[in-house]
């Protein structure tokens, strides 16, 4: 397997710092962007750049070639649609949507001067199943898996795009939704295999799709979901 470099937007916690962490083991140099890449428990030799999705400064400093890139930041924001700010709406949109788009336009360039790019962004499950109180993550995330397959039909051949469209997983983000014994267990139970997600179940999904095990799959929204967005109870 030859060392590749990769770029992995978010790394400095839950599926970004699983990623690396995979990848490092894999041999490939990792490229760890975050607010507070350096602050992290990153592998070592791990190259860090400070860069806010949502702020007003471009991300600089990429390598010239770039064989992968993963996007992982992501929002939950969950309320009733009534008490839904505008503000909320824009906050979730430039977080998920607009932080990769911006993130894949400064990597564009390294990303065409490999000679097999991948490219891996982050849904959720709420996109294609209806679930309350997920109007504003869901539309965001949404917007995400349309640009996968934008970008999918733009970008090819040179360049794959796909999504992964995680439920709850087990990382900082989602730490209010399972702070007691209780919700941890409901939110297992929702699932048709009776368990929350864990980074490394998506750490591994995504590695597969900057592999090239995976060279034949493109514009792909894959549910890691534990089964929830297929499978029903009788």
């Amino acid at each position: 397997m030859s060392q590749k470099t990769i770029v992995i937007i978010g790394a400095s916690s839950g599926i970004g710092l699983e990623l690396s962490r995979e990848l490092s083991t894999q041999g490939h140099q990792i490229i760890a962007v975050s607010r507070k890449a350096g602050e992290s428990g990153l592998p070592p030799n791990t190259q860090t750049i400070d860069w806010d999705a949502t702020g007003e400064t471009e991300l600089e400093g990429l390598p010239e070639q770039i064989d992968g890139l993963v996007y992982c930041p992501g929002s939950i924001n969950l309320k009733p649609f009534h008490r839904i700010k505008d503000e909320e709406y824009l906050h979730d949109y430039q977080l998920n949507a607009l932080g990769a788009v911006r993130a894949l336009r400064a990597a564009i360039k390294g990303l065409k001067k490999a000679e097999q790019a991948s490219v891996v962004l982050f849904s959720t499950v709420a996109v294609g199943q209806g679930m309350p109180f997920h109007a504003s993550v869901a539309a965001a995330k949404g917007a995400v898996e349309g640009l996968t397959r934008a970008l999918a039909a733009e970008l090819g051949p040179g360049i794959r795009v796909n999504c992964l469209a995680p439920s709850i997983v087990d990382t900082p983000l989602a730490s209010g939704l399972l702070s007691t014994d209780e919700k941890r267990s409901n939110s297992a139970g929702r699932h048709p295999l009776k368990r929350i997600g864990m980074p490394e179940d998506l750490a591994k999904a995504a590695a597969f799709l900057l592999s090239e095990d995976s060279g034949w799959m493109t514009g792909q929204v894959l549910g890691i979901d534990g089964g929830m967005s297929s499978i029903r109870p009788l």
